[in-house]
């Protein structure tokens, strides 16, 4: 009998040192209770990173204009008549040329930079929207009426494989702009009315703006680099990307557009 109690407590003994030495509870249900705790705690992260994921890829945004007022008249309008104007720079395949053309594009962003006064650069991944494209081919294989069959089959099979292209893994393009910002003191401009200094201010704004995207474009497109003003839909746009990012594939600008306008025929 004392042999048997020996045992007994020398096998709890070393229980409780392995549990010890492996760092987990001593009493079994504790350590189920924590474990599935411990299990629930990352289910609920995970969940509450997902929901809260557009709103992390927006902040940047946010930044770039803390104190958005709206848009209005192709500029974006901030508190303290700061204005900002965008445009979209289209890059070239820099590394595909050869040193002497490299060179060439380096000496007239440079030159470029230099001329301006300020400049803010904005980069927006989206995701490979391949809409357009693949209703071009549609629209073009339906009024085709003889279009050969092999022709038929292969816009067909090309389709097809355009949409499981763009399904099967989540493919990003990015979006390159940069930005002019603008601030007026209200005290140079001389107005009669509140109502005449508001336009003045616009006015003067936006002159000062365009003039430097289009000195922008006028510089640049010596580098082949095409630079094109953003209008008022433009920024909208580039707006609804960044704050419905997972959502933009199926729920289009264009599209929400179209029942926007809808709404308010």
């Amino acid at each position: 009998m004392r042999d048997l109690l020996f045992l007994v407590i020398l096998g709890l003994v070393m229980y409780i040192i392995a549990k010890i030495a492996m760092k987990e509870p001593i009493l079994p249900w504790k350590e189920a209770k924590k474990g599935n705790q411990k299990y629930k705690g990352k289910v609920n992260k995970k969940k509450q990173k997902n929901e809260d994921e557009d709103e992390v890829e927006a902040n940047p945004f946010k930044d770039f204009f803390p104190n958005l007022v709206g848009i209005e008249n192709h500029m974006i309008v901030q508190h303290g008549n700061v204005f900002s104007i965008m445009a979209e720079v289209q890059p070239v395949n820099y590394f595909l040329m050869n040193p002497e053309e490299q060179e060439g594009v380096d000496a007239v962003f440079e030159t470029w930079l230099a001329q301006v006064n300020s400049v803010r650069w904005y980069l927006q991944n989206r995701f490979v929207d391949l809409t357009d494209p693949i209703e071009e081919i549609q629209r073009t294989m339906k009024e085709e009426d003889d279009l050969n069959p092999l022709a038929r089959e292969y816009g067909e099979n090309l389709i097809r494989d355009l949409q499981d292209w763009q399904t099967s893994t989540p493919r990003y393009e990015t979006k390159r702009f940069m930005i002019f910002d603008y601030t007026i003191d209200e005290k140079d401009i001389r107005a009669e009315t509140q109502e005449e200094l508001e336009e003045k201010i616009i006015e003067k704004a936006f002159s000062e703006l365009h003039r430097r995207v289009t000195a922008a474009q006028m510089q640049l497109r010596k580098a082949n680099i095409e630079v094109q003003l953003l209008t008022t839909d433009g920024i909208s746009e580039v707006m609804y990307y960044q704050f419905n990012r997972r959502k933009a594939l199926k729920n289009r600008y264009k599209t929400s557009k179209r029942k926007r306008n809808y709404l308010y025929m």
